[in-house]
């Protein structure tokens, strides 16, 4: 499956992040029935968060530990997503970005189907 194989990237993960609820939120405005999503997302933006503002990466032990922490938040994200049935091409895509700055691109791009992403995106293309 075609991929981006990207460096870690904890500060743009974090703003991807962010913008996960954003898209949660528009694509299931019934805020009972996106609950379980929303506060999964929030989980992992709060993951994220303290990499926000800074410029790099931290030292290499605390960074895999963090990105292993959020590809773990974000996988029950991709479940829950895909469980309510509300995912949509830019849900998936933003899910995609999120595994690809965890370094975790060919999981991302399987990952961002389940969430709802256009399996014939052009951004898809490698």
């Amino acid at each position: 499956m075609a991929h981006f194989n990207v460096p870690l990237n904890l500060p743009h993960a974090a703003t991807v992040a962010t913008r996960l609820l954003y898209h949660i939120n528009r694509v299931q405005p019934d805020a009972a029935k996106a609950k379980p999503a929303a506060e999964l997302a929030m989980d992992l933006s709060d993951c994220l968060r303290p990499y926000k503002m800074q410029d790099e990466n931290p030292p290499e032990a605390e960074g895999k530990k963090v990105a292993q922490e959020a590809a773990r938040i974000a996988r029950l994200l991709v479940d829950e997503i895909a469980r309510g049935g509300y995912g949509d091409d830019r849900l998936g895509q933003a899910i995609r970005n999120l595994f690809e700055c965890l370094e975790l691109g060919e999981e991302g791009a399987k990952q961002s189907l389940r969430a709802g992403e256009n399996p014939d995106s052009a951004l898809r293309a490698v």
